[in-house]
């Protein structure tokens, strides 16, 4: 498993996944991989597993996300919007993993993509 400290670096902080861990984990139900960018990013392509929860509704949309008691895989295109999803998560009580390098490290990794 590849679990990475985040530095906080785009003001997020805590676990970060790589793209590879998180195709796996999610694929087989370990996480819940939520996309948090814009509605026009996620119909250009998106990791065909993700539920779409822009950013700016993260913080609404915890309480059901929560209720399926696992961790939340956050994507964006690089990470920061994501980080900044783990920060919410965290403060709300909800276990949070941020995907490192986000949708282009996915992209440029080979994982599927559906658009």
């Amino acid at each position: 498993r590849v679990l990475f400290r985040s530095m906080g670096l785009f003001g997020g902080g805590g676990d970060s996944i790589d793209v590879n861990e998180a195709h796996r984990r999610a694929t087989s139900g370990e996480v819940i991989l939520v996309d948090v960018r814009e509605t026009h990013e996620w119909t250009g392509g998106h990791a065909p597993m993700a539920k779409h929860i822009p950013l700016s509704t993260v913080g609404t949309s915890l309480a059901d996300l929560g209720r399926e008691g696992k961790p939340i895989a956050f994507i964006c295109q690089s990470g920061g919007r994501s980080g900044n999803a783990c920060k919410t998560a965290g403060n709300a009580g909800v276990s949070a993993l941020n995907v490192k390098g986000g949708m282009g490290a996915w992209t440029r990794a080979g994982l599927p993509v559906a658009r």
